[in-house]
């Protein structure tokens, strides 16, 4: 029984890579799932269909299609619509420098400091649109970057392969980052007495962010408002 079991589990991860291999990596979720390898492991293991990738467009279904023996199927329209490949623009003239958008990139393309203005290096934007949604003042714009092609006609399997490596190592930095901070943290002796106590520095830089981005926000609005030519 252990055998079959670890046998069912080693077929299913295998044919996992392949449909990962097979995605166009943008990250973007649109899927459901919060990367493309999670959702290559649900349409491994029947838990999502392979028509829930709007950046493959139709030739992604066929891929998967072949990979996983179902029928092709169309797009399904709750998960988005095959477009050509978008690309992230910052207008800096109106960004606060909230860093909201460099937590939400998943290919660490955007640059910039806090306070400062950011800008999305274009070769790394894999189009995801996560930072759109983030942005408080509304300064992040989608262009297209490939014309009337679309899905896989307006992606390579270069550009795949670059951002799933950026996103692999935005993943192992954000984890260094964890393990560095956890052992700051044991190195100092410093243990919170409560669980309330435990919570209060999260808490209190959270709230410190969020008035930092009202802040922010306010001068924008002040900048909006003023008379062209002050």
């Amino acid at each position: 029984m252990t055998a079959t079991v670890s046998a069912t589990s080693t077929a299913v991860a295998r044919l996992a890579a392949l449909i990962d291999a097979a995605l166009p990596q943008t990250q973007c979720t649109r899927c459901g799932e919060p990367d493309c390898a999670a959702y290559a492991l649900a349409v491994a293991e029947g838990r999502a269909g392979i028509d829930q990738c709007p950046p493959g467009g139709a030739e992604g279904v066929r891929r998967l299609a072949q990979l996983t023996g179902r029928p092709v199927l169309p797009l399904n329209p709750v998960h988005g619509v095959e477009g050509p490949r978008a690309l992230a623009v910052i207008d800096e003239a109106w960004c606060i420098g909230c860093t909201l958008c460099l937590d939400a990139c998943p290919t660490d393309a955007i640059i910039g400091a806090n306070k400062r203005m950011h800008t999305v290096m274009a070769q790394h934007c894999t189009g995801c649109e996560l930072c759109i949604p983030v942005c408080p003042v509304d300064c992040i714009q989608l262009v297209n970057d490939s014309g009337s092609r679309t899905g896989w006609d307006a992606w390579s399997a270069g550009q795949a392969t670059h951002a799933r490596e950026r996103y692999a190592e935005r993943k192992s930095r954000l984890q260094r980052q964890g393990s560095d901070s956890a052992a700051t943290v044991t190195a100092q002796g410093i243990a919170p007495a409560t669980a309330e106590g435990s919570q209060a520095a999260p808490a209190d830089a959270a709230q410190s962010r969020q008035a930092a981005i009202a802040a922010a926000l306010a001068r924008a609005r002040e900048r909006r408002s003023a008379p062209t030519g002050q």
